[in-house]
């Protein structure tokens, strides 16, 4: 589908119109987590919109290829692993399957590759050592440090200058270094802390040029996007642009237009482990669905700040119900024969919609507009379900198959819809009393059939009789 878009780029501070560095295909960097810990939903956001974005990409023709990059070694990493008395790697592993079992849960597809840090060292030892040769790199007794005055174009995402970035900024304290706001791409082994040889001796990766290393091993010289909070745009994303262009040696090289995410906050106060208020997707998921956590998160249009609360947890929850439900009555219908034409009208608006959901995703991919005509879709997908259903309609299943598809296609989108309830023993167990009260109806024993009822309703279970038969949902 040949479709114009347009993304905000951090970098210009504007919307601009998406122009693929190849002309079907795409390619997507977002820096994963760092795993020493569960992740939390702020942790979760960004994964949750890059899968929308990836999957829109998808739908629009481009041939996507994308990498989440694990930074497996770190000094938390190597922190938390002395506090529990296991190994650095142990620590990793925990924590990414920790991440993927979280983001599984948020019907967030796998991206191509996972690179970790420790299986990119030779390729970061390579990009460290060709700094130094080009002059934009020194190293100080084992230590290697990026030298920022070397590169001109220093603050070009965060639209600071030196001056200002040194004001406030987490700069490690060493003396020994030319500027303070220089940063390290090698650090000198400390006893009981991982290593590898290089040429400075033992030691292990800074955590910018990790990125780096890996976005070029796996994405080339120059690639469209690259992502993550808004947090990371200083230092983190900063540092990867000066250290990579000045790898690469060409001023457009590296990603081509960056996106972030804002951030969720409690109370309008932004969540971070470090404030100790934050909700870990786990704690979350044993209250509320994953489909619902996801819905929340996309409800907000992903520049905007998205406050946290339970109350906006159930809106998100009743808002996926009613989606629910028109796809209930899409499958309901589904098996039907008819060719009547009553369902053309339905066909042309949802087509419409689709048309409109499409073109709020191509701008700057506002989901929570998208979502909008989700909603107004599912509308008229119940409207025609009640006029088959409970007052006759002749059905139209041609046109009905095509309002169907473009229902899905949204949905598939929005990544939602997708998982089966949970608890199939119990809907085993509620499938058979809804026989055994049709049942007892078709023998006129009411009693049974309304004890049934009510035994149910007491369960949080609704019926819902039609001539099509009884179906039944969770209140």
């Amino acid at each position: 589908m040949a479709r114009q878009i347009t993304v905000y780029n951090t970098m210009t501070r504007r919307k601009e119109p998406f122009r693929p560095l190849e002309e079907v295909k795409s390619g997507i960097d977002v820096c994963a987590v760092t795993p020493y810990n569960d992740p939390h939903i702020g942790n979760a956001r960004p994964f949750v919109t890059w899968d929308v974005i990836r999957r829109f990409f998808a739908k629009c023709g481009y041939e996507v290829r994308y990498i989440q990059n694990f930074t497996d070694v770190d000094d938390k990493i190597i922190k938390a692993s002395h506090e529990k008395g296991c190994t650095w790697k142990e620590i990793a592993d925990t924590y990414i399957a920790a991440y993927f079992t979280a983001m599984d849960a948020l019907n967030v597809r796998r991206a191509d590759v996972y690179p970790r840090v420790s299986e990119t060292i030779p390729e970061i030892i390579a990009m460290v050592q060709g700094l130094i040769e080009k002059g934009n790199a020194y190293e100080l007794e084992g230590d290697v440090y990026f030298s920022v005055e070397s590169f001109p174009g220093y603050g070009c995402l965060s639209g600071r200058s030196l001056d200002d970035m040194m004001a406030g900024a987490r700069v490690e304290v060493d003396e020994r270094k030319r500027n303070p706001m220089d940063f390290a791409l090698w650090k000198a082994a400390k006893p009981g802390e991982p290593f590898w040889e290089s040429p400075w001796g033992k030691g292990r990766p800074g955590w910018h040029i990790e990125c780096s290393a890996m976005s070029l091993k796996y994405l080339g010289e120059t690639f469209d996007f690259h992502g993550g909070g808004s947090d990371l745009i200083f230092p983190h994303h900063e540092n990867e642009i000066a250290q990579s262009r000045a790898y690469c040696g060409g001023a457009d090289s590296f990603a081509r237009c960056w996106v972030h995410n804002g951030f969720i906050t409690i109370h309008e106060e932004k969540m971070s482990k470090s404030k100790n208020n934050f909700f870990t997707v786990a704690d979350i998921l044993k209250e509320y669905p994953g489909e619902v956590v996801r819905f929340f998160i996309l409800q907000t249009h992903y520049r905007s700040p998205l406050d946290f609360s339970d109350e906006r947890l159930k809106d998100a929850q009743a808002g996926l119900a009613r989606l629910a439900a028109a796809k209930e009555n899409l499958e309901a219908l589904a098996g039907r024969e008819g060719n009547a034409d009553t369902a053309k009208a339905l066909a042309e608006k949802m087509a419409a919609l689709r048309d409109d959901f499409y073109a709020a995703m191509a701008d700057d991919f506002n989901t929570a507009l998208a979502i909008s005509y989700l909603f107004a879709a599912a509308k008229e997908i119940n409207v025609y379900y009640n006029e088959v259903v409970n007052r006759g309609l002749a059905f139209d299943a041609a046109n009905f198959a095509a309002a169907r598809a473009d229902f899905g296609d949204m949905a598939e989108i929005i990544g939602i819809l997708e998982q089966t309830a949970a608890g199939s023993d119990e809907d085993a167990a509620i499938d058979a009393l809804v026989e055994e009260r049709l049942a007892a109806r078709k023998a006129k024993d009411w009693a049974r059939a309304d004890a049934i009822r009510d035994e149910l309703k007491a369960r949080g279970i609704l019926l819902e009789d039609s001539a099509a038969g009884t179906r039944w949902k969770r209140l």
